[in-house]
């Protein structure tokens, strides 16, 4: 029987919907001549990206019904791992391209992703936050597994903004988590003279800091990007 569930892990479920929710609503209202501008996500363009989510909520609908009875070994930190940077090499980064494409217009990729989307945002409401699940050969609360999705949310909504100037920004809220997750994550704070959009992008190498920023960034510049996997 899991535990009572923990005060932060309805934190987690509540990020987890505003940022989910977000980027949902985001996608659809991306115009169809906007599918083939670029994406954040380098080598992707906007299609490849919504693409990518749909193979992600299936990712978390799969998750929440593979329950584990072992003990958690990650929690929503250490969930992440800091790998190098992608070479582009990666079979299924080449893949999503040809998914997107097979898609064919842009309607059917929005239709799919708000169908599996919606089901994912249910699974995860309705889920218990303190039952243990498996992924990636790790266990984990369900919980901790909301609350790290959070910054995957968060991180894909600005890549899908990165060439749309019109677009909503991700929710002030779930740009706040995102950053402190990725601070505990690298094991440094961002100057708080960065505010959380640009630590985040700045931070994951989406963007390349000024002359400025730099200065700011002091030491820890060298140390960037700091790349999730």
């Amino acid at each position: 029987m899991s535990a009572a569930p923990r005060p932060h892990y309805r934190a987690a479920v509540d990020l987890f919907s505003r940022s989910w929710t977000a980027l949902l609503t985001a996608v659809a209202a991306v115009p169809d001549e906007d599918f083939d501008r670029p994406s954040g996500c380098a080598g992707w363009l906007v299609r490849d990206l919504v693409c990518h989510l749909v193979i992600d909520a299936q990712d978390v609908l799969i998750t929440l019904v593979t329950p584990a009875d072992t003990e958690p070994t990650v929690d929503a930190v250490t969930y992440w791992k800091l790998v190098d940077p992608p070479t582009g090499e990666d079979p299924l980064d080449a893949l999503i391209p040809r998914l997107a494409a097979a898609y064919g217009e842009p309607r059917w990729l929005k239709f799919h992703l708000d169908d599996v989307g919606s089901a994912a945002g249910r699974a995860a409401a309705l889920a218990d936050p303190a039952a243990r699940v498996g992924t990636r050969d790790e266990v984990l609360t369900v919980g901790d597994y909301l609350c790290a999705y959070v910054v995957e949310w968060t991180l894909h909504h600005l890549d899908l903004n990165a060439h749309l100037p019109a677009a909503a920004e991700p929710p002030a809220e779930t740009l706040a988590a995102a950053r402190a997750s990725l601070e505990t994550i690298a094991g440094t704070a961002f100057p708080a003279a960065l505010c959380d959009r640009d630590a985040l992008l700045i931070g994951t190498g989406r963007s390349t800091p000024t002359e400025a920023e730099e200065a700011v960034l002091g030491e820890l510049a060298a140390r960037l990007p700091f790349v999730l996997g």
